[in-house]
């Protein structure tokens, strides 16, 4: 007998295997046209300008110096030893106030030999006058006895010369007499001849004597000059700056300090000038006469450029900045400031804070604010004239727009990002 055969039931797995595997497939291309998630960045950490419409002022920043405009450095003419110190830096001086004593003994020993050699050129001095006006008056009296001896002999001569005439003297004794002439003649000439010889020679020794204490008088004036430089005075009126140079530190009682040493500075506090430090790249468009605002941390005040460095220094150029004469209370030399020179003036632009990258006329990509203000997207922004805190827009942004100025380059690959 046969028995009825029960139904089995179709078998699906393999049905719904292949129907979850290309849902699967179906899903996994669709997550992955999906865009990414844009990232997180928090609101507190950035910093976010408005784009706004209006005068732009181009200018360069540096840091710099007050500096006194009248400096006075007083160096060593000798040197010597620290004897004593009346003044410290900081006290007001005048020209002759006494800043420090030196002392040398071979110093007052030259003064001393200098002003014994010109004594003995004195004495020498007035004993070669009195012999040589010794000399000169016995010549003289030669010349007066030669004289004396030529008239005599002219009168005889002239007295023969009539006895022969009258046939009164023989003609050997007219001849003896004119012999005797000629020679007392000759005899006065020469005697009058080694008058004035003597009389040159005498003026030139003495001349030349006088030379020598001339010499002598100049060295012994040296000499005193050195010992009295060793009191070393300010010089001028104002401020002991510093005591002992810039160089080689304060100076201390004992210390031996060579000739030429710097030993102090003395400054007027009431004419300084501020001396920046611009970045070469920007120094170029520095010129004679622009305005410069000087901030003294106890206020702003406004100068003029004075000088520029011919050469650079570390990258920088030294810019020279004339103040008014009244400055903000707190104002000395050696004080750090901050400048910034204004180049030019633009009227009418749009700009916005400067980013902390960019150059002139460059494209960069920033990130714009949407008006939710919880989301960011990037543009591309051309930048033109950069001022110390601002910058022209060119394009890419309008006015009214809010971009974030922080360094946003760990977001490079990204074009979106939210705020939070």
């Amino acid at each position: 007998m046969d028995k009825p055969r029960a139904n089995k039931p179709k078998k699906r797995g393999p049905i719904y295997i292949g129907a979850a595997l290309v849902g699967a497939v179906i899903i996994t291309v669709g997550l992955s046209r999906l865009k990414p998630a844009p990232p997180s960045v928090e609101s507190a950490t950035i910093i976010v300008d408005s784009v706004r419409r209006g005068p732009l002022v181009k200018a360069v920043r540096g840091p710099g110096t007050l500096v006194p405009e009248e400096i006075r450095i007083i160096p060593a003419i000798t040197a010597g030893r620290v004897e004593q110190i009346f003044m410290r830096p900081g006290t007001q001086v005048t020209a002759s106030t006494v800043l420090i004593k030196l002392v040398n003994p071979d110093i007052e020993l030259n003064l001393l030999t200098a002003e014994s050699e010109l004594n003995e050129a004195k004495t020498q001095l007035v004993n070669l006058r009195g012999t040589l006006q010794s000399q000169k008056l016995n010549q003289g009296a030669v010349v007066a006895t030669a004289q004396m001896q030529f008239n005599s002999a002219q009168r005889q001569n002239n007295l023969y010369r009539e006895l022969m005439q009258k046939n009164l003297a023989t003609a050997n004794e007219a001849a003896a007499a004119t012999d005797a002439f000629q020679e007392a003649e000759t005899r006065l000439a020469v005697e009058k001849e080694r008058l004035e010889v003597m009389t040159e020679q005498a003026e030139a020794q003495i001349n030349e004597q006088r030379s020598q204490v001339g010499r002598l008088e100049q060295i012994v004036a040296f000499r005193k000059q050195q010992v009295e430089s060793m009191t070393v005075e300010a010089g001028t009126d104002g401020v002991l700056q510093v005591l002992g140079g810039v160089t080689q530190g304060n100076l201390e009682i004992g210390q031996y300090v060579q000739s030429g040493t710097e030993l102090a500075r003395v400054v007027k506090p009431g004419k300084l000038k501020a001396v920046l430090r611009i970045p070469e790249t920007q120094a170029v468009d520095v010129v004679i006469g622009q305005t410069a605002n000087i901030d003294t941390r106890n206020g702003v005040v406004q100068g003029n450029v004075v000088r520029i460095d011919p050469a650079s220094q570390g990258g920088t150029v030294g810019i020279d900045i004339k103040l008014p004469d009244r400055l903000p209370p707190g104002a000395r030399p050696d004080l750090s400031v901050d400048g910034n020179v204004e180049i030019t003036r633009l009227e009418d632009v749009l700009y916005t804070g400067r980013p902390p990258y960019g150059g002139v006329n460059s494209t960069i990509g920033l990130f714009k604010l949407l008006p939710n203000g919880n989301e960011a997207v990037r543009v591309q922004v051309t930048l033109g004239v950069s001022s110390v805190n601002h910058v022209e827009v060119k394009n890419g942004l309008s006015q009214g727009d809010r971009v974030i100025l922080s360094d946003m380059s760990a977001y490079d690959n990204y074009d979106r990002v939210r705020l939070r």
